[in-house]
């Protein structure tokens, strides 16, 4: 003891600079339980992160439901009336899978620079930190909420009827999405903290993995039948390695609700090849293989987090 103390004092009086690596004393069980017995703080901070975003707007909250609203409107304008589009109720379909997107990518981008962001009370408060990660989803899903209102109120108009029996099958994926994004959301927080250009990355990521998500094209028009006409039906699965795809999926269905509609174009009756025609047990398998998955991610993120966070003082 003696000599290392010593040699400590020795590698001090040299000016050497010494780097403390703090690993995790607490396993992920562990972590769990804490983040579970903070959940009033997590509540706090998305009423924080809500109220932050509209402090002194003078109509607050509609800002959510105008947003989403007038992005609705361009697209119908774009799509339907200046690029003649005319699969029937086109800006529904779309919709419906922006829904779940715009829950997915506002969440992870915001969670990857919450602890940046938020340094000043990483460094001095003592909490579970994982929680300003999971608090950018529990905000991105009170958006969702009023999009969802802006949904609604655009099938009353249009006057199209979701697949009821399909409807259950949105919770499941609405938890799915929420538990993927959370998973990157801690991991990528945890990163950024030493790699601050991953910010800057993930943007440019989620931008290429929109386009890569059957919502502004149709799956089964543009993907399976595609492929299957080069003979390469059987690699359809690779399409669905992107966990978004079954997610993007169940919401169209459950929404827009028709597979194959029809409608008449150029004077004849024209059938637009949607979606997929598979069976409510089919959508629930495909959303739980992603929930599977995303869940070990999670574990996963929350291991790297634990291993990541001892230096972030240091780092901040």
């Amino acid at each position: 003891m003696a000599a290392e103390a010593a040699g400590f004092s020795a590698q001090e009086a040299r000016g050497n600079k010494i780097t403390r690596v703090v690993k995790p004393t607490i396993s992920v069980g562990q972590r769990l339980r804490e983040i579970w017995i903070s959940r009033e703080l997590l509540v706090y901070l998305v009423r924080t992160e809500i109220k932050v975003k509209y402090k002194n707007s003078a109509l607050g909250l509609v800002w959510s439901m105008i947003a989403p609203a007038m992005t609705l409107a361009i697209y119908f304008v774009v799509f339907q009336l200046v690029l003649g589009n005319r699969m029937p109720h086109f800006v529904i379909f779309l919709f419906a899978g922006l829904l779940v997107w715009n829950l997915f990518q506002l969440g992870v981008l915001t969670g990857t620079g919450v602890i940046v962001n938020n340094s000043a009370i990483v460094k001095k408060v003592a909490f579970p930190r994982e929680i300003l990660a999971l608090a950018a989803v529990g905000s991105a899903l009170v958006f969702f909420c009023f999009q969802a209102v802006v949904m609604a109120i655009f099938m009353v108009v249009l006057h199209v009827m979701p697949a009821v029996n399909y409807l259950p099958l949105l919770l499941l994926a609405l938890f799915t999405a929420m538990v993927l994004a959370c998973a990157l959301g801690v991991l990528l927080s945890a990163v950024n903290v030493y790699l601050r250009d991953m910010q800057h990355l993930i943007e440019v990521v989620l931008t290429a993995w929109f386009w890569a998500c059957p919502i502004v094209y149709a799956f089964q028009a543009n993907i399976a039948q595609k492929l299957a006409a080069k003979g390469w039906a059987q690699w359809t699965w690779v399409y669905f390695l992107n966990p978004m795809v079954p997610l993007v999926l169940t919401f169209q269905r459950a929404l827009y609700a028709q597979t194959s509609p029809t409608a008449i174009v150029a004077g004849k009756p024209t059938t637009f090849y949607v979606l997929p025609t598979w069976s409510w047990g089919t959508y629930a398998l495909l959303d739980l293989g992603v929930l599977a998955a995303s869940t070990v991610l999670f574990i996963i993120a929350l291991t790297v987090f634990g291993r990541l966070e001892g230096n972030f003082a240091e780092e901040l």
